[in-house]
């Protein structure tokens, strides 16, 4: 007992010395808020939007980006509503995989409607990676594998049962006619872990997205990338890339990529972000840093953002505890059709 009091004490203190840290950043300027370790999804996003800002409006000033994780972005999400909801220059990364969390009730009692939703400028398709010296070149190889001994390989996934990247390879079972339950899985808290993971040869397989697998390969790390899911081959860097269609398994999977900030934030600062970030997008040095990021083109801030997420969580309910039942998600679905 004395221990659980203790770890319990010390998980207070942790957060507590999170939070304040991030209000003195935040006091000192604009913050991004990655809900997860560093070198993930979260982290892109935050880095996407420093990076934007310098080249497209530096009299914003400075950002940095710190980091909050937790529940698979839950700590921050709970963090941001309860004890910094009204921070002006706070912006907080997200991404369809968080609203799926939402909708699953992983983010506990807070919803949709208990943050404002700011601006989402891209999308990311999910994909398989493989380290470079894997046996595996293509996804059929992989498949094969998978219907010879399914618990033999181990796939590595940012996220709990029922997240998006567990989902990913549970459609592709389903699709293979795999059970899904036979799967070795681990999750990890932010895809950075389950890509050291996978370098380090602890997991045979990532489910992930392009945009941290392009980041893999740009900083030199040994990986391959088996399948998108996508409805049809990417532009640009993965252009060599097949498809799970083209391979003969139907499964899409993409999800857009933003920023939200705190319930209580000023309606003129919260339109002034708007105003920033509708500028931004339009901006050719912005555009090409994100293709250069792996990421497709998808431009919605305020009310329009608000409109869409609401939207999408109506549809992510309906499917909520329905994995496998599916081939092609809503978001994937709607992205696609644009």
């Amino acid at each position: 007992m004395k221990s659980i009091l203790v770890n319990w004490y010390c998980c207070r203190v942790v957060l507590l010395l999170m939070l304040i840290a991030g209000a003195v950043c935040s006091a000192n300027g604009t913050e991004c808020i990655a809900p997860a370790k560093p070198g993930g999804g979260f982290h892109i996003t935050c880095e996407l939007v420093q990076q934007g800002l310098q080249q497209t409006h530096a009299a914003v000033g400075p950002l940095s980006i710190s980091y909050m994780p937790g529940g698979i972005g839950a700590v921050a999400y709970n963090a941001i509503i309860t004890q910094r909801n009204a921070e002006p220059n706070t912006l907080i990364a997200f991404a369809g995989g968080s609203l799926l969390n939402i909708a699953e009730g992983k983010f506990g009692k807070y919803t949709e409607h208990d943050v404002k939703w700011l601006a989402a400028f891209g999308i990311d398709y999910g994909v398989l990676m493989v380290r470079a010296d894997s046996p595996f070149t293509s996804l059929q190889q992989l498949v094969a594998a998978l219907k010879k001994q399914p618990g033999k390989l181990v796939f590595g996934h940012d996220g709990t049962v029922g997240g998006p990247d567990w989902m990913k390879v549970t459609l592709l079972a389903h699709a293979a006619g795999v059970d899904y339950k036979s799967i070795r899985f681990v999750g990890f808290e932010g895809s950075g872990e389950a890509n050291i993971a996978l370098t380090g040869g602890y997991v045979d397989v990532v489910s992930t997205d392009v945009s941290e697998a392009v980041s893999l390969i740009r900083s030199g790390s040994p990986v391959r990338i088996l399948t998108v899911f996508s409805d049809r081959r990417l532009p640009g860097q993965l252009n060599g890339v097949p498809t799970a269609k083209e391979s003969g398994y139907d499964v899409q999977w993409s999800h857009i990529r933003g920023v939200y900030m705190g319930p209580k934030v000023p309606e003129v600062d919260y339109q002034r972000w708007v105003t920033i970030f509708n500028k931004m997008l339009s901006r050719p040095e912005f555009i090409r840093l994100r293709n250069e990021h792996g990421l497709l083109p998808f431009n919605k801030t305020g009310a329009q953002l608000d409109i869409y997420v609401h939207d999408m969580m109506k549809q992510y309910r309906r499917l909520a505890g329905q994995p496998g039942l599916v081939t092609v998600l809503p978001e994937a679905a709607q992205l696609n059709n644009k």
